[in-house]
């Protein structure tokens, strides 16, 4: 804590420097001509990497320079205006509907993925146009295109995608759906495919130590995503999906605005796959009969008079899946369901599995601005959910119901100016876990509250920092504190140099986070047994990195270079331990634990309209198991990728095309030890690199209607044995769960938008 004061005021005197800007609030004039503040719009200097986005009210602050005079001032269904600005100043600006006007005064195109100079934080936006490179059928599916997130499978059965970053999975980073945490507990294997892709406005994805306002879950980074607004979405849009392979989906979106204030959505979302795909030969389903249906109700209030704002949000989903052998039956007489005696079998038995899942999940947001003092606010957020999944894996059953609350009280202010900011409030979570792993009920409760402090010092011409502190105490986890520091320098003109460290701290759901491990005939073991979670301690974790961009203009066209390196030193770690390839062993750590990820990326405007993105990453990623020290397994220590965009010009009357290519290259990676197996089941030290191509075509015929066709794994590359033991399911030697490419071969699909 001495460190942390001492830290802050050393930085008083940089605090004190002063630095001319912009400020200001974006609006939109209604009908009834109250404007209403626009939350996320985009402002920036036409022909410069300076930007910002306006804040929950439409207030923005934004460096001056002499260098740049025009301000442009975007937003998703407004038409874009640009200001002439020669002097710092105070303004406000309204901006109109684009159903409204017939002309625009400026026309910018806005980049699909937007990296920001002027943040202390390394944050990475991917708006609704990225989003629409791939098919994004749900979350899991939005990173495909995206250099900064890593996409696997996690196992040979239900085809579930599970991303990486810097090395790490998806449990080490803190997934939420509008800063309010998303994909934990229960929901950590399949919960990132509950959120259909067009619900989504953006994606913010932030490399390292996140804010100490959300919690002190985050180790490895944040993803937040941004749902669309009830105010700002289509009255009505429809987008229907179809692949070869038997997957249906259908959104629909339907938005009505009540009053100048209120504003109303509901949004349905079906998917269902009912034919059985098997093209190896295995005898196993390439990806699971499937259903779900999810609906969510969202409620939008604004009234800028009295400075309120509040969403509302109201969700139930049911997701079915069957895996397993293509003939397995789950009606049948004797099917299996869990608890299977090996002493009964016949030898003609089925190997199979159902995962049900039913989840209800609530949130309310409320903000206040202060009419007379719009720097400062306050603001509350609150979720409910209840997630319930029942499953069986062959002759394992895995139940467990997740009872979550989560409240956050913030209050917002600044110390000054407004170049010094802060924000400070209290956080209350429950979780309440019923959990049965075959016979063994594993049921236990969590609680926590914590206080937090951040301090701010945003749009400095050279540094910006953002501090953080808070404490909490919890029922398993105990009292510790969480500080966290982004820094940001700029040594010359459309450069960012970042620095950032802090700490990370979780309860690890060991079977919820591994449930591809229940698809094999290992052991389960839990080795340790003093701590107070399963027996075991809780992560520990400190994340260190620092990123370098750099913009550029080369033939007179846009583009910019980032290096980034990040390290996690592990405190304490659960090792999940499936180098026996007869058991998986859950322990602390004892020793040493890192992932170290390094990262080079290129974004340039290579020709009109034609955008060229790559990127090369190295992870070295090794932790201490019992007998020794031993890199990740099925983790590539060397990954390339490429993303080619290029659309038409739109020209009245006539259709605009896009079109979108993506190479992923994945070398080779570590496979968990199998030789003690008889030959014919053992696999090599390493599996063999590959390279992966998706590509994407879509008519635009105008802003109503586009279509759009594309196919995945190009290449056709499939893993040759994904299930070991296919032969014998119930034998010792059958493992569904060493994964490292696609299962599934060439796939195509098609699709429509209409939006009115």
């Amino acid at each position: 804590m001495k460190l942390y004061l001492y830290l802050l005021i050393g930085l008083m005197p940089m605090i004190s420097l002063s630095q001319e800007k912009v400020e200001g609030r974006v609006k939109e004039a209604n009908l009834e001509n109250k404007p209403i503040g626009l939350a996320g719009a985009n402002v920036y200097w036409m022909n410069s990497q300076i930007g910002t986005i306006t804040n929950d009210k439409g207030f923005f602050s934004i460096p001056f320079s002499k260098e740049y005079n025009k301000m442009i001032i975007s937003y998703v269904g407004f038409k874009s205006d640009t200001l002439i600005i020669n002097v710092p100043k105070m303004l406000e600006h309204s901006l109109q509907p684009s159903n409204e006007l017939d002309e625009v005064v400026v026309k910018q195109k806005r980049a699909a993925v937007e990296k920001t100079y002027f943040s202390a934080q390394n944050v990475i936006t991917v708006n609704s146009a990225e989003l629409l490179k791939a098919a994004c059928c749900n979350l899991s599916e939005s990173f495909e295109t995206n250099p900064a997130i890593d996409v696997n499978f996690s196992d040979a059965l239900t085809g579930t995608k599970q991303i990486q970053m810097l090395g790490l999975t998806s449990p080490y980073l803190l997934i939420t759906q509008e800063n309010i945490p998303m994909v934990r507990g229960a929901s950590q294997a399949f919960g990132l495919t509950f959120t259909p892709g067009t619900w989504v406005e953006s994606i913010q994805i932030t490399k390292g130590a996140g804010s100490v306002v959300n919690g002190y879950e985050s180790i490895s980074g944040q993803i937040n995503a941004e749902l669309v607004k009830p105010l700002t979405d289509k009255a009505l849009f429809v987008n229907g999906y179809f692949n070869r392979n038997g997957r249906m989906e259908l959104n629909t979106h339907l938005n009505h605005k009540l009053n100048d204030k209120l504003s109303a959505g509901l949004y349905i979302h079906g998917n269902a796959r009912t034919r059985k795909e098997e093209n190896n030969g295995d005898g196993f389903l390439d990806a699971p009969l499937a259903n779900q249906i999810n609906v969510m109700n969202r409620w939008q209030y604004q009234n800028p008079e009295t400075g309120w704002v509040s969403f509302l949000n109201i969700r139930f989903l049911n997701d079915e899946k069957q895996v397993g052998q293509v003939d397995f039956d789950p009606e049948a007489p004797g099917a299996i369901r869990g608890f299977g005696d090996s002493n009964l079998f016949t030898g003609n038995e089925s190997w199979g599995s159902e995962i049900a899942t039913r989840r209800f999940d609530s949130s309310v947001k409320l903000g206040y601005v202060f009419p007379e003092l719009p720097y400062q606010s306050f603001g509350f957020q609150a979720s409910y959910s209840n997630h319930d999944q029942e499953s069986y894996f062959g002759v394992n059953r895995y139940d467990i119901n997740h009872e979550s609350v989560y409240s956050n009280l913030l209050f917002n202010s600044i110390i000054g100016d407004t170049q010094s900011k802060f924000k400070t409030g209290l956080t209350f979570a429950y979780d309440g876990y019923k959990e049965l792993v075959n016979t063994t009920d594993f049921s236990r409760e969590d609680a926590s509250v914590g206080a937090f402090f951040e301090y701010s010092y945003d749009n400095l011409e050279k540094v910006s920092l953002t501090a953080g502190l808070r404490i909490d105490t919890h029922n398993r986890l105990g009292t510790f504190i969480t500080p966290r520091v982004h820094v940001r320098y700029s040594p010359w003109e459309k450069a960012s140099v970042r620095g950032s460290f802090g700490r990370g701290k979780r309860a690890a759901n060991i079977f919820a986070e591994n449930q591809q491990l229940f698809g094999t005939a290992r052991q389960i073991q839990i080795l340790d047994s003093e701590g107070s979670v399963y027996g075991l301690d809780p992560e520990d974790a400190w994340n260190y990195g620092v990123s370098f961009l750099q913009g550029f203009a080369f033939i007179n066209r846009p583009g910019n270079v980032t290096i980034d390196f990040y390290r996690t030193d592990f405190k304490n770690q659960i090792v999940v331990d499936w180098e026996n390839p007869r058991a998986v062993s859950f322990y602390n750590l004892d020793g040493e634990s890192y992932a170290n990820s390094f990262q080079f990326e290129i974004n340039h405007e290579i020709l009109k309209n034609l955008e060229l993105r790559t990127a090369y990453k190295y992870y070295d990623v090794k932790t201490d198991y019992r007998d020794e020290a031993l890199q990740k397994p099925l983790l590539a220590q060397h990954r390339f990728f490429v993303n080619l965009g290029y659309e038409t010009e739109p020209k009245e009357n006539a259709a605009q095309w896009r079109f979108d290519y993506t190479l992923h290259t994945v070398g080779k990676q570590r496979l968990p030890n199998t030789a003690v197996n008889p030959p014919e089941f053992r696999l090599g030290q390493y599996s063999a690199s590959y390279s992966l191509m998706n590509a994407q075509a879509t008519k635009v015929f105008s802003d109503a209607f586009e279509i759009y066709v594309g196919g995945e794994n190009l290449s056709n590359f499939r893993q040759n044995t994904p299930v070991l033991g296919a032969e014998n399911p119930f034998g010792l030697n059958f493992d569904t769960s060493i994964v490292y490419a696609p299962i599934m071969g060439r796939m195509f699909y098609a699709g429509f938008r209409y939006k009115l």
